[in-house]
């Protein structure tokens, strides 16, 4: 069995409720809740990929305005979903996880083979996290009652692109919490 751990993308103050607010992902939080609660049952790693981004410096300021400002309220994870002590966070400052940043270090590090992604958005981070992902050789789970988009149809248009070029298995939460039961 591959050894799993579970990504957090980018639920974070701005885009659950702050400056880039995504109405649709109030509905993931509980779910991806009970993603985590399973794999912190069963020891599984949770890593959460964070936009901390530098003001007037980053790319993604300049086309989507300040959000996730690096030291700011709207950069820090919603309460809900709140890191605990065991798990890691990776700042970022691109749609991808693994752009510059040591994601690909710490799951080599953790020996994963496959991950499970979840958060914001779609169509954007979670598919450009996917894509890295693919590139690496990871296998990607992508339980779609745990990531959102703006709009249903960059949802859909996220999680078809993920399917058919990354080779993402799209499942269920339980699907996913079954995965989790089994290592």
């Amino acid at each position: 069995m591959p050894k799993t751990a579970v990504i957090v993308v980018d639920m974070l103050e701005d885009f659950i409720r702050g400056s880039l607010k995504c109405e649709r992902a109030e509905k993931i939080i509980p779910k991806i809740r009970v993603l985590l609660d399973k794999a912190r049952e069963h020891g599984i790693p949770i890593i959460y990929l964070n936009d901390s981004h530098l003001l007037n410096v980053d790319l993604e300021v300049e086309f989507w305005g300040p959000h996730a400002i690096a030291g700011t309220r709207g950069a820090q994870v919603i309460e809900e979903l709140k890191p605990q002590a065991s798990d890691f966070i990776v700042p970022k400052r691109r749609y991808s996880g693994f752009f510059e940043t040591s994601l690909d270090l710490l799951l080599r590090e953790l020996k994963i083979e496959r991950i499970i992604l979840t958060g914001i958005h779609s169509h954007l981070c979670v598919l450009h996290t996917a894509a890295d992902a693919f590139y690496r050789g990871y296998e990607i789970i992508v339980p779609a009652e745990c990531v959102e988009a703006f709009t249903e149809e960059e949802h859909r248009m996220g999680l078809k692109f993920m399917e058919k070029f990354y080779g993402a298995k799209l499942v269920t939460l339980d699907e996913a919490l079954r995965l989790l039961s089994e290592g």
